[in-house]
């Protein structure tokens, strides 16, 4: 049987536009393998995912913001 470790990661994103940026971001990021929960926050521009960092790593989830054309980075909190 295999235990999954869930870490609950904080982004902060630039260039939200529109609230349609949060769908968008919410598809990229939920695709990845390991991903268990993605919500975006459009107003603090805010982003929480639950995830496994053994498959999906920080630097994966901060590429898959910016494949859907926005820059992230860790929360300082």
């Amino acid at each position: 049987m295999t235990t999954l470790t869930t870490t609950h990661t904080i982004l902060r994103a630039d260039g939200f536009s529109c609230p349609s940026c949060v769908a968008k971001i919410e598809k990229l990021v939920g695709r990845l393998p390991g991903v268990t929960g993605v919500a975006v926050f459009f107003s603090s521009a805010r982003i929480e995912i639950d995830h496994d960092p053994a498959l999906a790593t920080t630097d994966a989830l901060i590429a898959a913001v910016g494949k859907a054309g926005y820059t992230a980075r860790l929360a300082a909190f």
